[in-house]
């Protein structure tokens, strides 16, 4: 049996500890201060809107007014910027791929698969 004699079980090269990332929705710009979005912040690269449905953790679409809080009213323009006191910036590190790519490849399958079954039109 071996035993522990001192030494680390693991080595610190192999801590890994990943921050979270936060970027804009719109061009994947990241975002310095995730603290600082108010109703008024805007993307440095694409200047639109931060505070945004499509850039909240909350975001749901399907869920009731497409929202995974219970928000009283709905927000019709989902993507500018409002008032909603559930707000929080979504963590684009656990999601694959950089923001709004998900639109474009679920495009890009759905033309393989009418190339498959011959629906090319």
């Amino acid at each position: 049996m071996d035993v522990n004699r001192g030494e680390p079980l693991f080595a610190a090269a192999e801590l890994r500890y990943h921050a979270p990332m936060f970027a804009c929705h719109f061009c994947g710009t990241a975002i310095d201060d995730p603290r600082a979005v108010f109703r008024d912040s805007a993307c440095a690269a694409c200047h639109r809107d931060l505070k945004v449905c499509l850039n909240c953790r909350f975001y749901s679409p399907g869920a009731h007014w497409d929202c995974a809080e219970t928000i009283d009213e709905q927000v019709r323009d989902k993507e500018r910027g409002n008032f909603c006191t559930f707000f929080s910036l979504r963590n684009t590190a656990t999601k694959a791929g950089a923001p709004g790519k998900g639109v474009e490849a679920a495009g890009q399958a759905k033309k393989k698969l009418d190339a498959l079954f011959g629906n090319d039109s």
